[in-house]
């Protein structure tokens, strides 16, 4: 049996020790320094343990005797939980959309003789494998533009949104800088812009660009792709009144700010679609061609529970590389990129059966 910790009992922390504990092929320790947190977790799923996990010293010792890590943390913590696990000797998985954390993650995993896969959630994560699996079927690469997002099934408020996972994420998104790749050249773009309308099965919506949802698509393919984006999906209207708040009210340099008037205001909500759109295009014999992926997860019950579509999704994701990790379908040592997964392995998997 392989013994994982999952270090953060949140939203998407519970969803993981749900779908890895009752595979019976893992041993699941949750690490929390939340006591609420740990104690909704049922005691024949995982054992808890209340570890403060900056506290790198404790969590390294905590992390000993475990095969795995799996960081569902805030992304500030990202490098303290790399670091205690490398020194543990752990594989480290993450679902961090931060850029700055996953450059730590890759100097950590030079010369490490466990692998690092951070970034395997959603956008980033499963995005990436569909991308580069469809990017992998030309001859010649031209555009690949990725759309992911995560919306309420009803609507209900100006913002026609409903938090759905990290706060704190979010805001990352909508107010640290994009990478991208324009005219074959590597390069910043800034979130909130590079606005467009999609439709998809008769459902209007806007894509605008976000931080973080290509992961390492952007090094995997520089001087192959001539275009490549990451934009973020929503209802027609939400990108204006964000671009009011984090712009115009400068809420950008006052993120805490911005944070307690989300979660004072928005609420949460488990009835949720998560769409996920990738478009590709290049040249085949000759020929200019496209092809696309279109997909929506909704949520389902899981383990006589009901789980949002961003938690089902999400934490599929991270199971599902931890158990390709574990049949030996991923490198074994060092830095893991999410490109490096097959996607036909990643669908037949039992985790990743839930994006079908």
């Amino acid at each position: 049996m392989t013994k994982v910790m999952v270090v953060g009992g949140g939203k998407i922390g519970a969803a993981i020790v749900e779908l890895l504990s009752a595979t019976g092929d893992y041993k699941v320790t949750l690490a929390d320094q939340d006591a609420e947190a740990l104690k909704r977790i049922p005691p024949d799923q995982a054992e808890t343990r209340r570890i403060e996990a900056s506290d790198v010293a404790g969590l390294r010792d905590a992390i000993q005797g475990h095969d795995m890590v799996l960081s569902a943390a805030p992304y500030t913590l990202t490098p303290v939980i790399a670091e205690a696990a490398r020194d543990a000797g752990a594989h480290y998985f993450d679902l961090t959309e931060d850029v700055e954390s996953t450059r730590r993650v890759k100097e950590l995993a030079q010369g490490a003789k466990t692998a690092f896969v951070p970034q395997c959630g959603l956008a980033p994560g499963f995005i990436s494998v569909v991308a580069y699996d469809l990017a992998k079927r030309f001859d010649r690469l031209d555009t690949v533009h990725m759309r992911v997002g995560a919306l309420p099934l009803y609507p209900s408020n100006a913002l026609k949104y409903n938090l759905t996972w990290s706060t704190d994420g979010l805001i990352n998104e909508y107010c640290n800088p994009c990478e991208a790749i324009h005219e074959g050249e590597l390069r910043e773009v800034l979130p909130l812009e590079g606005h467009e309308h999609i439709s998809l099965d008769g459902i209007d919506y806007e894509a605008f660009n976000t931080s973080g949802g290509l992961g390492t698509l952007c090094e995997t393919l520089d001087g192959k792709a001539r275009e490549l984006d990451y934009k973020t999906v929503r209802y027609p209207g939400h990108r204006d009144i964000v671009k009011l708040l984090v712009n115009d009210l400068r809420l950008s340099t006052r993120r805490h700010i911005l944070k307690d008037v989300l979660e004072t205001a928005i609420p949460m909500t488990l009835q949720d679609v998560v769409l996920i759109f990738v478009t590709v295009s290049g040249w085949k014999e000759g020929r200019l061609m496209q092809e696309t992926y279109a997909k929506k997860v909704y949520n389902k019950t899981i383990g006589g529970k009901v789980w949002s579509a961003i938690q089902v999704t999400t934490a599929s994701g991270i199971c599902a590389m931890v158990d390709l990790m574990r049949e030996g379908k991923l490198p074994q040592t060092g830095f893991v990129r999410q490109e490096e997964a097959n996607l036909d392995d990643l669908l037949a998997n039992r985790f990743g059966k839930n994006y079908a």
